[in-house]
Formats: C-alpha cells, sequence, structure tokens
C-alpha cells in the first residue's frame, strides 16, 4: 500500500478511538505514509504520534463548504492509495469520493457511500465497542482483530503536569457535550468528599475543555477543600491524557476522557447515564470499571448521543446511581 488517509471530522472521543486505525495499518504496513483529517479543534490530539506523517485539518466552523471543496482538493492533491473514511456524513464522503484514491473504504450509512470501494455495514447497540466497527474498514487489509487506540503525550507535556503529581490523586472530568450524558455536578461533589474523607491528603483534579471550566469551578468551591484544584480548560489534551496516566484513578462520564484514559490505558471509573456501553464506547483500560443505574428504566437509553434534557423530565438514570458505588 503507497499512502492512506484516515477521516474522522467527528467529536474528540471518536478521533481518540480512530487512533486505532492508525496502529492497526501501521503494524501491516510499517513503511506506508499514513494522514489523518480531523476537524479543526482536535489536531492537538495527534501532535507526536509516531505513525501519522501529517494531520489535516477541516474548519467546519466558519465558512464550511468553502473549506469542504479546499480540503477535498488539498487531499485530491496527495493521491492516497487508501482513503478510510469513519464519518458517516456526506462532507467526508465528498471528500472521499473527489479523493481519487484507488481504494475508498467507508460505512453504508454515508450518503455518498456508493461512491466507495468498499462498503461496510454500521451497527450501533450490538454490543461490539466502535474500535471493532472501524476494523471493519480494513480488514481486507489487515485481519479482523482491532489495535487499541494510543496517544503519545511527549517529555514536555509530562514536564508540564509533574508539580501535580508529586502526592497521590485522582482525576474527575465532570463535565460532557450532552446534558444526559452528564452525572450532576451534586453527585461529584458527594463522590469528591467521600475520597477526601477516605484519604485526607489526597489531591483531585478536575478536567474538561475551556466551556467546562465554570461547571469544574462550581463543583471546586462547593466541595469546600483546597485539595480540589480546577484544570479544566488549563491542560491540553495531551497534557491531560498525560496527567490521566498517572493518576491512580480517574473518574468519567461517557465523554472524552473517558478516551483519553483508553488511550493511555490509565485506571478509569466511567459513569454511564442516559447512554450504555453496548453502544460500543466503553473503557478499554487494563484496570477499568463501568458504573450505571440498577434501576430497569424503560427509557434508558434514550439515544445513542444522549439530549439536551431529560426527555421524561426526572433523570433517574443518573440520580439513582449512589457515589458510594464509585469507590
Amino acid at each position: 500500500m503507497r499512502s492512506c488517509l484516515i477521516i474522522q471530522t467527528a467529536f474528540t472521543g471518536d478521533v481518540i478511538l480512530a487512533t486505532a486505525v492508525a496502529e492497526k495499518l501501521h503494524t501491516a504496513f510499517p513503511g506506508m505514509p499514513i494522514d489523518f483529517l480531523v476537524r479543526k479543534g482536535n489536531e492537538g490530539l495527534l501532535e507526536h504520534h509516531p505513525y501519522i506523517r501529517e494531520v489535516l485539518v477541516w474548519n467546519k466552523r466558519e465558512h464550511k463548504t468553502k473549506h469542504l471543496i479546499a480540503t477535498a482538493r488539498s487531499v485530491r492533491s496527495r493521491k492516497y492509495e487508501l482513503v478510510v473514511n469513519l464519518q458517516r456524513f456526506a462532507g467526508s464522503g465528498f471528500i472521499s469520493a473527489y479523493s481519487g484514491a484507488r481504494y475508498r473504504s467507508g460505512f453504508d450509512k454515508n450518503p455518498l457511500a456508493i461512491t466507495y470501494t468498499d462498503r461496510h455495514r454500521h451497527v450501533i447497540g450490538d454490543g461490539r465497542h466502535e474500535c471493532e466497527r472501524n476494523q471493519q474498514l480494513i480488514a481486507r487489509w489487515t485481519d479482523d482483530q482491532p489495535a487499541l487506540p494510543r496517544l503519545y503525550p511527549n517529555d514536555s507535556d509530562f514536564a508540564a503536569i509533574r508539580r501535580f503529581t508529586e502526592r497521590p490523586f485522582v482525576c474527575i472530568a465532570p463535565g460532557s457535550v450532552w446534558f444526559t450524558k452528564t452525572w450532576p455536578a451534586a453527585q461529584w461533589i458527594k463522590l469528591i468528599q467521600l475520597l477526601l474523607h477516605r484519604e485526607p491528603e489526597l489531591r483531585v483534579f478536575l478536567l474538561g475543555a475551556p466551556g467546562e471550566h465554570t461547571l469544574a469551578e462550581s463543583i471546586r468551591l462547593s466541595s469546600e477543600s483546597g485539595q480540589v484544584h480546577n484544570l479544566a480548560g488549563e491542560l491540553s489534551f495531551l497534557e491531560s491524557a498525560a496527567l490521566m496516566s498517572k493518576a491512580g484513578m480517574n473518574y468519567v462520564n461517557d465523554s472524552a476522557p473517558l478516551h483519553l484514559a483508553s488511550a493511555m490505558n490509565a485506571p478509569v471509573t466511567a459513569v454511564f447515564c442516559s447512554t450504555v456501553p453496548e453502544f460500543g464506547f466503553g473503557p478499554l483500560s487494563t484496570r477499568q470499571r463501568v458504573i450505571q443505574t440498577s434501576r430497569q428504566l424503560s427509557c434508558r437509553p434514550c439515544g445513542i448521543h444522549g439530549f439536551r434534557a431529560c426527555p421524561k423530565g426526572h433523570f433517574q438514570c443518573a440520580t439513582t446511581i449512589d457515589p458510594q458505588e464509585l469507590l
């Protein structure tokens, strides 16, 4: 295989899981140049990656169509032999179709799937992990066994977080893009109080995107402890990954930090509220736990991605999870 482009222009967690495809292709074709196309904002995830030659960026936030055309032309000029499109929307389908690649592999749900040379079914809910679904797209050239996702913080990333690792600590990532994927702040506060009661000298670092700084700050203030520190928006993706790899435990929602933990094989406890692990986005770390309500709720799961508010108004999939269960 002469060269390859992997396309994943969805959310941060999706890009992290897509690194498993790069790992697998590198194993099968050690000398093959592998490039990666992401949406603007996610390029920092792939810094220092030893198997990715170049990260291409599609700016979806401004002049989306104009930038789509420019991105498609840039892709075509590189004359890839293989394009693996993990995204299921028309924009990525257009880039793949226009690429001129000899092989174009993607999922049948893409509106432009008819242009692929290799089409594969995309099924959510059958228990397969996302990495297994993605592996279908390259099994023809490798095998059926997916690799694990991986990120590669470098020495400067680890140096940036060294001052936080001098004493035992845990990380908590309390936010999510979706409300119904987010365990309530009051529950996180209770968990912090339990952790500090059990181990008074433990430090707790709150992680998240810049937009989650306010949420994390409210949790820090309500915890009423100097042991709790708000780092949301303060660290890069790879610095966060480096910190999580050193934590005694990482407590997360069904969101991107869960996949950061998987990519670093960091210990993780994942809280699933409105979604379920059977969708295929559960943790992959050696040391991992999934926590979800024991209530038999007819409304759960209510959607693949979650909602801005609980459709039933009670949010029992989250509020019935006892913080004690996470210890």
